[in-house]
């Protein structure tokens, strides 16, 4: 089972991870009193739809030329036409096949300053049957050309299940995303919280992408994927609620 982004970060929120305000919108009557009760001076508005490549993508109802489904925004108004280009309009992405999706629902966020962009997933190697951090300093991209071009750049780390996410692999998860400083210290704190995610959430698969660096130098959620293992949804009632509102918006 999949969900939106926004509950994605709601879930990793209460594991520790730092995320920007945001507010989620499913009726454009409501969309500039949502908008304003974030603090700017940038938004980030976001089609939620099960689909990567929604920056990328095409409305169907709009002109070839218009912008896709994740768009930054530098005031209130240019953030509720945008919010109006998208809800309600059928967005097309590598992922969704030329039907697309339509977007019943948006998220709004504050905008982050960005220093960096960082990859991070976290899924079940089907090889050694281990859970794996998979990380790379190529974040923002699409994870399967890096692999490809420049596969020197991604780092696996094996967690046994019995340990969990030790210092010893929040060190080296850290190293190889060149943490220094501050945001080491968040980042080993946050790799073992999401493993924490991972294991009691019954996770098959969590991605960051792109995980960033602020300019403060703060470890932050930009955007998160999050899927279930369906045969073990009924020991989370929390996560049926999840799937019963994730079908409600499709």
């Amino acid at each position: 089972m999949n969900i939106h982004e926004y509950q994605a970060k709601k879930i990793l929120q209460s594991y520790g991870a730092k995320i920007a305000p945001g507010v989620t919108i499913t009726d454009i009557k409501n969309a500039k009193t949502a908008i304003e009760s974030l603090p700017g001076p940038v938004w980030v508005i976001k089609s939620q739809i099960h689909a990567g490549g929604r920056g990328k993508g095409k409305f169907k109802e709009l002109e070839p030329d218009a912008k896709g489904g994740v768009r930054v925004s530098f005031s209130v108004d240019e953030a509720l036409a945008n919010a109006k280009e998208m809800l309600g309009n059928t967005l097309v992405t590598k992922q969704t096949g030329p039907n697309g999706k339509e977007v019943n629902q948006i998220y709004v966020e504050a905008g982050a300053e960005i220093n960096r962009e960082l990859y991070l997933s976290i899924l079940v190697d089907r090889e050694t049957s281990k859970t794996s951090f998979i990380v790379s300093t190529k974040g923002g991209m699409d994870i399967e050309s890096v692999a490809r071009d420049t596969p020197e750049l991604i780092h696996s780390v094996a967690i046994t299940a019995s340990q969990g996410c030790t210092q010893a692999n929040a060190n080296e998860l850290a190293d190889a995303l060149n943490l220094k400083n501050g945001a080491r210290q968040q980042g080993i704190e946050l790799f073992k919280n999401l493993y924490q995610a991972f294991v009691d959430k019954d996770m098959s698969l969590l991605e960051i992408n792109p995980l960033i660096i602020t300019k403060n130098n703060d470890v932050q959620v930009l955007d998160a994927k999050v899927s279930f293992d369906d045969n073990a949804l009924y020991r989370h009632p929390d996560l049926m609620e999840l799937r019963d509102k994730t079908e409600e918006d499709e």
